[in-house]
């Protein structure tokens, strides 16, 4: 799948997220890396996460969610396959950056 093709699906699972968390969601970005290390990992969340932000959380860089596709890709079949996975991918990563941990998520 072309890269601009894969980014559109992920809009599109943004823009499904309830507008209640996309509005909290504030000082992180959403990027697209062709490949992880190592190339099992999906996704990534790097940052602080929102409840662990005081009242001293300014002038800092932004979180990083970052969706790898061609491990997506790899694990499916179909765009409906990718189209599902990216989503997954996308609320596990914004879980963690409302503070869930793996055990919250699964």
């Amino acid at each position: 799948m072309k890269r601009e093709d894969f980014e559109i699906l992920v809009l599109e699972a943004l823009e499904r997220i309830p507008e209640e968390f996309r509005r909290k969601m504030q000082n992180v970005e959403i990027l697209v890396e062709p490949q992880s290390s190592p190339s099992s990992v999906l996704g990534l969340y790097q940052g602080i996460p929102f409840p662990k932000r005081g009242i001293y959380y300014s002038a800092v860089l932004p979180d990083k969610i970052v969706l790898y596709q061609k491990p997506i890709e790899s694990m499916c079949r179909t765009r409906q396959d990718i189209k599902r996975a990216v989503r997954e991918v996308i609320i596990h990563e914004i879980g963690h950056y409302f503070g869930l941990s793996e055990n919250d998520l699964s």
